[in-house]
């Protein structure tokens, strides 16, 4: 099972939406629940959903510093990961929330089949604006340096767009590639 982490965002039912449409068994749990409760659900993956501020991220930096399973940051999940690993957030030069195409650098893993360019819907409020040392980035825009990231030797990914809303085109399928990564390091 998938937890998705959330984050007060608006769109965090619909990734839990978006996975059980897809046969992903998933679970939507509080950013407050304790570290010891999340493992003892012995996720195969973590989904760190949008919300609005870094303020009210309750126990997501734990959780990314922790667990040894694969995690997806979403918008604001994204961000997190960045900072957790000495990354810099930053309000957006070109503030925005909307369609956009990013540009895929690198298919592997999320991307796979979804490249070169991928219209997507993004919230540009925050954004990294300097990539932690141990992270690739994966995608960009012409708004935004880092559209997604990928941790050198850890299942460990940040997009900042939203894959689950319907004008982010085949964003199902960053999901079901992030759930091939996490059932294939589990041995499912």
């Amino acid at each position: 099972m998938i937890l998705i982490i959330n984050n007060h965002g608006q769109y965090n039912h619909r990734i839990h939406r978006t996975l059980r449409y897809l046969g992903i068994p998933s679970e939507l749990v509080p950013n407050t629940t304790p570290l010891d409760e999340i493992i003892s659900r012995d996720p195969v993956g973590l989904i760190l959903g949008g919300g609005p501020s870094l303020e009210r991220s309750g126990n997501c930096v734990e959780y990314i510093q922790e667990l040894e399973i694969p995690i997806l940051g979403t918008c604001l999940g994204h961000q997190l990961i960045a900072k957790a690993y000495g990354g810099e957030v930053a309000t957006a030069e070109a503030e925005s929330y909307a369609r956009i195409e990013i540009e895929i650098l690198d298919e592997d893993d999320i991307f796979r089949g979804l490249g070169p360019r991928m219209n997507v819907w993004a919230s540009h409020r925050d954004e990294v604006r300097r990539l932690p040392l141990e992270f690739d980035v994966l995608a960009r825009s012409s708004i935004c340096n880092v559209e997604a990231m990928k941790h050198h030797e850890k299942p460990v990914y940040g997009i900042q767009f939203h894959p689950e809303v319907h004008h982010t085109e085949n964003g199902h399928m960053v999901f079901e590639n992030f759930h091939e990564v996490c059932s294939s390091l589990k041995g499912e």
